[in-house]
């Protein structure tokens, strides 16, 4: 399945790109689960992310591999792939694009995911597309500032 949000930001493309970082990574975390940052490497091929996710009965570890960087005039970005998933993820897939715009840049965060079991992957679809949308106005802060 696939989800897609955009926001957009009055910063340049190559602006935001550099603003991926470890700080705008942790304000990305939405309230629940709880997040903790375990490793980041970076958003560079190769680089990989680690998080612990709090569950309150129980916790998870969370790994993503960056397999892929790309960049030019009209946009860059970066995709993550799960290595490591949640108990109920099968398949994770986050393409970050960055797309210029006569008024700053266009963030896209486009997201092909399943369900551990096929059944379950509609029903995936609303908790991410929320756990997304929280991120809209954080960009929009956070990209202001820059």
């Amino acid at each position: 399945m696939k989800l897609q949000l955009q926001t957009s930001v009055q910063t340049p493309h190559f602006k935001v790109l550099e603003g991926f970082d470890e700080s705008l990574f942790a304000r990305l975390a939405p309230p629940f689960p709880p997040v903790r940052v375990l490793r980041f490497d970076g958003c560079k091929t190769g680089d990989l992310v680690e998080l612990e996710l709090n569950f309150f009965l129980f916790s998870q570890k969370w790994t993503s591999k960056i397999t892929h960087t790309f960049s030019n005039e009209k946009e860059c970005g970066f995709v993550d792939e799960g290595v490591r998933l949640l108990f109920f993820l099968g398949y994770w897939k986050h393409t970050h694009r960055i797309i210029a715009t006569s008024e700053g840049s266009i963030i896209s965060d486009e997201i092909e995911f399943q369900g551990k079991y096929a059944g379950l992957t509609p029903f995936l679809f609303p908790l991410l597309w929320l756990q997304f949308w929280y991120r809209k106005p954080i960009y929009r802060k956070w990209f202001k500032l820059r």
